[in-house]
């Protein structure tokens, strides 16, 4: 790996060489059998790729996509996708029931609801993850328990509780000892560790979470008809959406890999660390770090996607806030007749930061686009912190 640069406010490692033998863990296959499961929820609806032409045009390229996840499931974000998808599979192991001909309407039976109401979850969340857990609890009937990392906001933690299911409580510990906590207590209480991230011996519930994400990716593929994105550009926290949706790609692509973009906030970039070591561990980031980018304040790269991320990906930037701050006020404004998006704090950097590179030769030419790149997103939430989000976007664009 080589360093970059740092470009004002934000960082840049090229990967010189992405792509190799690494096996690609999610593919076409998996997105698909999640795909099968949420379809039938009642509440199942395929979300928007908004498509900005009039940016486009002015940046000088093809297209510019956003996979728009801000009214997933009415939680404003997509997390529910891999909190009812994982739950589903965790049910059907412990209840002996086939993942492969079941679905959520096999839940709906008296005598499995009853057995559902006794089983009880536990996680640990910035927010999002949480509130689609508490979400899914209410979906099979079971119970769940949410902790969140001191600095969480009120909104978030009470936003988890109306969600569905679920008593939320913010500790005074950072993120990594929030979720050790919660191992603790699913040890401690017989509860069943639901967490999105994941370490040695614990990979079979995060792979799952993974697969209920890749439902997003499927339904984007499809919706752009025909078109494969050149470049994807993904936030990350721990990586686990970011991994499952540039493997979902990378293996759709059958060769063809679109250029991949990791992104993460600066003080808390642990994939971003982790790769600049070189030694292609995982290096976690310690302390409290602090940064609007709540659902992206993580400290040490999920396992299961971390080999995949580290080897096919081809830059991996660092952002201060300002960034996404400007991809907020950006999609809340757009040119021309380009709808407007309603992008939250961990929702937007991916477009802060593809603006400013398309604003440069430099950073066009460093990142390969040009006129004829067609260049997908992923909006992963809308206005979690409603009144965060009014305050940004309020403030006199630049």
């Amino acid at each position: 790996m080589s360093m970059k640069d740092s470009y004002g406010t934000f960082h840049v490692i090229e990967n010189p060489d992405p792509g190799n033998n690494t096996p690609i863990p999610f593919s076409e296959q998996e997105a698909e059998r999640a795909l099968h499961f949420h379809r039938s929820l009642p509440c199942y609806k395929e979300t928007e790729l908004v498509s900005l032409p009039c940016t486009a045009e002015q940046m000088n390229v093809a297209g510019i996509f956003v996979k728009d996840e801000s009214s997933r499931f009415g939680l404003k974000a997509f997390k529910g996708l891999g909190g009812s998808y994982s739950m589903f599979r965790i049910l059907c192991e412990k209840l002996g029931l086939d993942e492969k001909t079941a679905d959520y309407t096999t839940f709906l039976r008296e005598d499995i609801r009853r057995e559902c109401r006794e089983i009880e979850f536990v996680t640990a969340t910035d927010g999002n993850h949480g509130k689609g857990v508490s979400w899914a609890a209410s979906l099979f009937g079971c119970k769940a328990h949410v902790f969140m990392p001191g600095g969480s906001v009120e909104v978030r933690r009470q936003a988890i509780e109306d969600a569905g299911n679920a008593v939320a409580e913010i500790t005074e510990l950072n993120y990594d000892e929030t979720v050790q906590y919660a191992a603790s207590l699913a040890e401690k209480n017989g509860w069943i560790l639901i967490q999105d991230t994941s370490w040695e011996g614990y990979e079979k519930i995060p792979g799952w979470i993974i697969e209920g994400y890749l439902t997003l990716a499927a339904e984007a593929d499809r919706q752009m008809n025909g078109t494969i994105p050149t470049h994807v550009f993904l936030q990350a926290g721990v990586g686990a959406m970011a991994g499952g949706i540039a493997s979902y790609f990378i293996s759709r692509g059958k060769g063809l890999k679109p250029f991949i973009t990791i992104i993460e906030p600066k003080d808390a970039a642990c994939i971003y660390q982790s790769v600049r070591m070189g030694d292609g561990e995982v290096h976690p980031v310690t302390g409290n770090p602090v940064t609007i980018m709540a659902g992206l304040n993580c400290g040490t790269p999920c396992g299961v996607v971390w080999p995949v991320i580290r080897d096919y990906a081809d830059w991996f930037c660092a952002c201060e806030d300002s960034v996404t701050e400007e991809g907020m006020r950006a999609y809340a404004f757009p040119v021309g007749i380009d709808p407007m998006i309603k992008s939250g704090e961990s929702g937007a950097v991916t477009y802060g930061l593809l603006r400013k590179i398309l604003q440069s030769d430099e950073l066009r030419t460093l990142f390969h686009i040009d006129r004829d790149s067609v260049i997908l997103l992923v909006n992963t939430e809308g206005d979690t912190d409603p009144d965060g989000y009014r305050r940004i976007i309020s403030l006199q664009r630049g």
